[in-house]
């Protein structure tokens, strides 16, 4: 029997990052670490929820960390949407290295972060791989997705490393290659679409001119 047509629902995923924290200033390596906004992280955040507003979301789903639900809430304030939390969305979990600048983890890991930048499997820290944190959070993402109405969108409101895996599972990309998918900003976005072949990514880094990436996946 011939298959029928692929069905094509035209839906959107928005992959929101948080926004700025005192660490991601200081460039330490935050993971799972509870942090919460800068001043200048919730005006971003602010800035950011009016340009996502104008895409009218039909849903909302984020990380259930502060600095992912305090811009989250900013977007959910001006669209009068629920918030959905889930701990499955939050950062990599990075052990020994959370709290500690780049540069002490360069000195006190070297291997270990040339081996990660390499794109070898390693579990930073002692914590989660790679495509530990994929197989949490792209099935999360893939469910609220499934959700939406036809040419519905979804905004996730996460992380810079959770964001590159998730979006790397969602495209099909092998974890090697994930590294080709540049850091995201603070409060910068990347969309994915609905194609005839499954998700396809429309924009990356979007949202404000060039900024510093400061974050765990740079």
């Amino acid at each position: 029997m011939t298959p029928g047509p692929t069905v094509r629902r035209d839906r959107r995923v928005v992959l929101w990052r948080h926004g700025q924290t005192a660490w991601n200033l200081e460039r330490r390596f935050q993971g799972s670490t509870d942090i919460e906004l800068t001043p200048a992280g919730l005006e971003q955040a602010r800035r950011s929820a009016r340009l996502l507003a104008a895409l009218r979301p039909d849903a909302i789903l984020a990380s259930d960390l502060r600095r992912t639900a305090d811009t989250a809430a900013e977007l959910a304030s001006i669209t009068g949407l629920d918030v959905t939390h889930d701990e499955a969305l939050r950062e990599t979990y990075a052990g020994a290295w959370q709290g500690l600048t780049h540069e002490e983890i360069v000195e006190r890991y070297g291997n270990e972060y040339a081996a990660w930048k390499r794109g070898e499997p390693v579990r930073r820290g002692g914590g989660e791989l790679e495509t530990e944190v994929a197989d949490r959070a792209a099935p999360v993402v893939e469910r609220n997705a499934e959700k939406l109405p036809p040419g519905g969108t979804l905004v996730v409101v996460s992380h810079g490393g959770t964001i590159r895996t998730t979006i790397g599972r969602l495209l099909g990309l092998v974890p090697q290659t994930w590294e080709a998918l540049g850091g995201l900003s603070n409060c910068c976005w990347s969309v994915l679409g609905e194609g005839m072949r499954g998700w396809r990514l429309l924009e990356h880094n979007a949202g404000t001119l060039p900024q510093p990436v400061l974050g765990d996946d740079d």
